[in-house]
């Protein structure tokens, strides 16, 4: 499909005259009523069967003759038709109803909702000892709500809400894609940027949710089996549990920045390949090498422009004294990572030669 197949929905034809099919549609049926009456006697309408013993009713094909004749079809200074409105296109509502039918999203949700009690579980059921704890930091998850959260942000960090992003990103115009439903949703007409901008952004709601889901209903295993305690740091720190949540609320706040580099290069593969798996799965790839490469100190400054380096910043939040230098140069690592691969997918989707 031509990339500008899409641009003028009820386009006039070659000559500069728009269509008619209003037109042929009233030469048609008229055609099609004087041949079903001349077959009566007298004149009078009759009902007839044509050569494929198909019944027809001449009354019918007069009324939508005439009904068709008065159909006019008005063209836009644009080309587009006259009462076509691009953002009645694809609303937003509509297509985050549809994703939340969808079971893979049904199923990371639940998910998410299931970790925390199975990571309480996993305490609960493997402690070995009495319950005395050495400092660190799994001991320390257990010893209020606050650190309980923390650690399960550290558990999935790295991994698991990284894939969940580059799920909800990669699959969504690939699926479109290898259902071969793409070019039917272009050809509504839906605007190319439109379709991209609704998916982009119904991705991101999505995404958030997940972000916000998991450390809140970890918040509230913590709070009904460790209790509302003061959070507490390795280095000794003790942060009250009010100011513990204004932690979490920001911590919630620059996951979702960081994972900005995520969501961008997974829509750029989205819209590049006709295979969900392969945009998702190459997101992972590109995430997992990013973290190895960042443990090799041989590279030294070079591992600062890893988009996955300054992943753990936050932690900085669980403390007396706040340093907010590795947050600001991982928000903006983020947000520059993010920026060049969302340009390049609406480049790449702008040009696209939409065959399925």
């Amino acid at each position: 499909m031509n990339p500008r197949d899409n641009a003028r929905p009820g386009s006039a034809d070659s000559s500069g005259a728009p269509e008619t099919s209003a037109n042929s549609v009233a030469a048609k049926a008229s055609g099609a009523a004087g041949s079903a009456k001349s077959g009566g006697k007298g004149g009078a309408a009759v009902d007839t069967f044509d050569e494929h013993d198909v019944h027809t009713d001449p009354a019918a094909l007069e009324t939508l003759a005439e009904a068709a004749a008065q159909e006019t079809v008005e063209v836009a200074p644009d080309g587009s038709v006259v009462g076509y409105r691009a953002r009645r296109t694809l609303r937003l509502r509509v297509e985050l109803a549809r994703q939340l039918r969808r079971r893979r999203v049904q199923l990371v949700l639940g998910f998410l909702v299931l970790l925390p009690f199975i990571l309480w579980a996993a305490f609960e059921f493997g402690t070995e000892g009495g319950g005395a704890r050495s400092g660190g930091f799994v001991d320390l998850a257990t010893s209020s709500a606050p650190n309980f959260v923390v650690f399960v942000l550290f558990a999935t960090g790295s991994f698991l809400l990284p894939m969940i992003v580059a799920l909800f990103f990669g699959d969504t115009v690939a699926s479109e894609a290898s259902w071969s439903s793409l070019k039917y949703l272009l050809a509504i007409p839906i605007p190319r940027h439109r379709l991209m901008r609704q998916k982009a952004t119904t991705s991101a709601l999505l995404s958030l949710f997940a972000i916000t889901l998991l450390p809140a209903v970890a918040l509230g295993v913590g709070v009904v089996f460790y209790g509302a305690g003061e959070a507490l740091s390795p280095t000794g720190d003790a942060i009250p549990f009010d100011q513990a949540m204004i932690a979490l609320v920001l911590t919630i706040c620059y996951l979702a920045i960081h994972l900005l580099w995520v969501a961008g290069l997974a829509l750029f593969l989205t819209v590049s390949t006709d295979a969900p798996l392969g945009a998702v799965g190459g997101t992972v790839l590109v995430a997992i090498l990013s973290q190895i490469l960042d443990q090799i100190t041989a590279l030294e400054g070079l591992r600062n422009y890893l988009p996955t380096h300054y992943a753990f910043a936050w932690s900085d939040l669980i403390s007396t004294d706040i340093d907010w230098s590795n947050m600001a140069a991982g928000a903006f690592s983020a947000v520059a990572y993010g920026a060049f691969f969302g340009l390049l997918a609406w480049r790449r989707f702008r040009t696209k030669d939409i065959t399925s």
